[in-house]
């Protein structure tokens, strides 16, 4: 099951996939930890992948 704060995130990144953890948290209003544990959670489910490297890739929303 996908929590509120994963749609949001999910939301966020389909319309800029560059967004940041920071960038994230600041605008879902959750600590940085929190959204990497969601991103994490969203990959396992098979809902995000992240294409590049940390610092200069991006996430493709698999679903929507």
């Amino acid at each position: 099951m996908i929590a509120d704060n994963q749609l949001i995130i999910v939301d966020l990144l389909n319309k800029n996939s560059y967004y940041t953890t920071a960038e994230l948290a600041q605008k879902v209003g959750i600590s940085q930890r929190k959204v990497k544990e969601n991103l994490r959670k969203l990959k396992e489910m098979g809902l995000l992948n992240r294409i590049g490297s940390a610092k200069g890739g991006y996430w493709k929303v698999v679903m929507l």
